[in-house]
C-alpha cells in the first residue's frame, strides 16, 4: 500500500477553529440563559452579600459587654428583638443588650458580633421551645471576638466586579452566582441553528421496514442530540439519497434558516460518495485535482493536505490522522456556512462529531475552551492502534467509585467504527497517541467521560 501524509488531528482541530464564524449576540434573561455561552463580562449589580449578616443562628451582640464574660461569671444581655432573615429592621442595642438572630439576617448597625446558639449559657437543643421563642435574656460565658461570625458586605463579590467572564458557558453553578449578584439578563451568543442530514440510499427511518441492502439512519439522531446537548438548535434533520441532485436542494432550501450543516455519509472516494461530490467536486479523495493530474496514476500516493495558497476556508477533503474517521471534509460553504462531512460508519461519525464539529460548533457561540479536556486513566486491557493516527475508543469504566479511574473497551468486540449497536456501552473515550501501535492492560491512556 502506498504512503501519504495525514492531516494531524491537531492541525485539523485548528483550522476549525480558524475558520468558523463567531454568531451574533444577543440578551436574554437570566432564566433562558442556561447552557449559554457569554459574549460579555456578567458584572454585578450589587454587593454580595449586600450588607453586614449573620453566618449562624444566636444573637448579635456588642463585643465590649462580653470582654469580661467567664464560665464561672456569666455575663447577661437584654433580648431586645429578634431578627429573622429577610427583615429590614436595624433595632438600636445600647450596652447590656443583644438581638437575637438568623442565619442571613441583616447585622444591627450597633452589633459586631454573632454568638451561636450552641455558645451561650444553658443553651439545650433538647428542649421542647429551644429555638423556636425569644428569651428575655442571654447569658455569655467567654469574650466575643469583633466580626465572629459575620459575613461583611461585598465580601464575595464588589458591585461591577466580574461575576463570570465572556466565553464561559452559564452552568448551573455560574447561573447561580450571576443571580445572587442581582442580574437579570445576560448578553450571550446566539445558539447556533444546525441542519444534520445523513446521506445514502441504503437508509430508511428507524421502525420502517428494512430489505436486502437497506439500514435504519441512526446518524441523524445520533448528531441531532449532540448538537442539542452542546448548545446549538437542530432547525433539520432527516436524510437523503446518494442523488447529489437532493443535497444540493437541502443545502439551498435551508441556507436562510441555518448557520451550520453537518453531513454524514459520502466522504470518502467512492463513486457515489455524494457529500465529495456535491461539496467539492474539483477533489479526487482529499488530493486537488491539479496536483492529482501531476501525480499521475500514482495519486494516492501524494499529500492528503490541499496546496499551501489554498483558500483556507474553501471545503477541501483531507485524510486525518484519526481512527476512525480518517475521511474528513471541511469548509465553508458559498453562503458562508460551515459544513463538515463526516463518514457513515455510526462510530466514524460519533468520533468525528467530538473531536471535530463539537469544538468548531462551541467556537461559533463564543466559547473560551472549545476543546474538551481530557484525563490520564488506566487501562484493564489491551488492543491495537493503527500506526500513524490518534486513535478514540469507546471504552468503560470498570473501577468502582472512590477508586482510581481504569477502563476497558466497551465491548468485546473491540472499537468497529460499524459497530453502532454496541456504542450504548461506552462511558467515554480513550484517546491513544498517534506513536503507539498497542495499548497494554495496566497502561496510561487520556480519557473523557460523556455520560455523568
Amino acid at each position: 500500500m502506498a504512503e501519504f501524509d495525514y492531516v494531524p488531528v491537531a492541525r485539523h482541530q485548528e483550522r476549525v477553529l480558524r475558520v468558523v464564524p463567531v454568531l451574533p449576540e444577543e440578551p436574554v434573561p437570566l432564566q433562558a440563559a442556561a447552557g449559554r455561552t457569554l459574549a460579555r463580562d456578567a458584572v454585578a449589580a450589587l454587593d454580595l452579600p449586600p450588607w453586614d449578616n449573620s453566618a449562624m443562628d444566636g444573637y448579635a451582640v456588642r463585643s465590649p459587654d462580653a470582654a469580661s464574660a467567664s464560665t464561672h461569671s456569666p455575663v447577661r444581655l437584654d433580648v431586645v428583638a429578634e431578627l429573622p432573615a429577610g427583615t429590614d429592621l436595624d433595632p438600636p442595642l445600647a450596652p447590656g443588650q443583644a438581638a437575637r438572630i438568623m442565619t442571613g439576617a441583616p447585622m444591627p448597625t450597633d452589633a459586631d458580633a454573632v454568638v451561636p446558639l450552641e455558645d451561650t449559657v444553658g443553651w439545650d437543643p433538647a428542649a421542647p421551645t429551644a429555638g423556636t421563642t425569644q428569651p428575655d435574656h442571654v447569658r455569655l460565658g467567654s469574650p466575643v471576638t469583633a466580626g465572629r461570625h459575620v459575613r461583611p458586605r461585598g465580601d464575595d463579590v464588589r458591585t461591577g466586579h466580574r461575576v463570570a467572564a465572556a466565553g464561559q458557558e452559564l452552568t448551573p453553578h455560574r447561573l447561580s452566582a450571576v443571580a445572587a449578584a442581582g442580574i437579570a439578563e445576560v448578553t450571550v451568543r446566539r445558539r447556533p441553528r444546525v441542519v444534520v442530514v445523513s446521506t445514502g440510499s441504503e437508509l430508511v427511518a428507524p421502525g420502517e421496514p428494512v430489505r436486502r441492502g437497506q439500514i435504519p439512519d441512526s446518524n441523524s439522531h445520533l448528531l441531532a442530540a449532540l448538537v442539542r446537548a452542546g448548545g446549538g438548535d437542530v432547525v433539520h434533520r432527516g436524510q437523503v439519497s446518494d442523488d447529489p441532485d437532493e443535497l444540493r436542494g437541502l443545502l439551498e432550501s435551508t441556507a436562510a434558516i441555518s448557520d451550520a450543516v453537518i453531513v454524514t455519509g459520502g466522504a470518502s472516494v467512492g463513486a457515489h460518495d455524494v457529500a465529495r461530490l456535491v461539496l467539492a467536486p474539483d477533489a479526487a479523495g482529499g488530493v486537488p485535482l491539479d496536483r492529482a493530474a501531476q501525480a499521475g496514476p500514482a495519486a494516492d500516493a501524494g499529500p492528503a493536505t490541499a496546496a499551501p495558497d489554498a483558500d483556507e476556508s474553501a471545503v477541501r477533503f483531507e485524510r486525518v490522522a484519526v481512527q476512525p474517521g480518517k475521511p474528513q471534509g471541511f469548509g465553508l460553504l458559498a453562503d458562508g456556512r460551515p459544513v463538515w462531512s463526516l463518514p457513515g460508519n455510526p462510530v466514524s461519525a460519533w468520533v468525528s462529531y467530538l473531536v471535530f464539529v463539537e469544538p468548531g460548533l462551541l467556537a461559533m457561540q463564543g466559547r473560551a475552551r472549545p476543546l474538551a479536556d481530557w484525563q490520564p486513566v488506566t487501562t484493564e486491557d489491551g488492543w491495537r492502534s493503527p500506526p500513524r493516527r490518534e486513535q478514540f475508543v469507546p471504552v468503560r469504566v470498570v473501577s468502582a467509585p472512590g477508586e482510581p479511574v481504569r477502563v476497558a473497551q466497551a465491548t468485546e468486540r473491540g472499537s468497529g467504527s460499524h459497530l453502532a449497536g454496541r456504542m450504548a456501552h461506552a462511558t467515554g473515550l480513550a484517546r491513544v497517541p498517534a506513536d503507539t501501535t498497542e495499548v497494554s492492560a495496566g497502561d496510561t491512556v487520556l480519557y473523557r467521560a460523556l455520560e455523568a
